[in-house]
C-alpha cells in the first residue's frame, strides 16, 4: 500500500528543508531534493513504526 503526501520545500544556504504538509512536526534536510525527499520518507517511517516491536506482523486491510 502506497500513502501519497504533499512535501513542503525551500532552499536554505546549505541545504534543502522540508516537512510534510499532513504532518508538519516531521523536518528533515537533504543536500539535494533527492536526498530530502528519501530523508521524510525515512523520518515518516520512523514516526509511524516508533513503538511497533520488532517482533510484530503485518497485514494489509481495506479501509
Amino acid at each position: 500500500m502506497q500513502t501519497k503526501m504533499n512535501m513542503i520545500y525551500w532552499k536554505s544556504d546549505k541545504f534543502w528543508l522540508g516537512k510534510l504538509l499532513e504532518h508538519p512536526e516531521i523536518m528533515t534536510q537533504g543536500r539535494t531534493l533527492k536526498e530530502l525527499e528519501e530523508n521524510l520518507k525515512d523520518a515518516f517511517l520512523l514516526m509511524a513504526m516508533e513503538e511497533v516491536p520488532e517482533g510484530h506482523r503485518m497485514k494489509e486491510i481495506t479501509l
